[in-house]
């Protein structure tokens, strides 16, 4: 599994997602499965695909899959659907659990 947080150096919702990771994850798996990636800029944005910052990725699929079909990118920051800027340790934990091939 690989999990990956794509950020922008200045987004206050980094740690948070970072936060929720981990406890989502023993820290065995978190150090061998999260890879922190910084986006410097627009370009890199747009190879990316980001859609803002935090945005975790697992196994290459946006924990919220709606905002894959978003055509927004750039160095900003990220609304989830339920109004946070982090996605929620249940669905952070439900993607991880069916990536892994748990049953959530």
């Amino acid at each position: 599994m690989k999990i990956e947080l794509f950020y922008v150096s200045d987004c206050p919702n980094h740690a948070v997602a970072l936060q929720r990771l981990r406890a989502v994850l023993s820290p065995e798996s978190f150090h061998a499965h999260v890879r922190e990636v910084l986006v410097t800029d627009v370009r890199m944005a747009q190879a990316l695909k980001f859609p803002g910052s935090p945005t975790i990725r697992v196994n290459g699929h946006d924990v919220e899959p709606q905002s894959e079909q978003s055509r927004a990118v750039g160095l900003m920051c990220r609304l989830y659907l339920d109004g946070t800027g982090a996605p929620s340790e249940e669905r952070l934990r439900a993607v991880i659990e069916k990536a892994d091939g748990l049953e959530v």
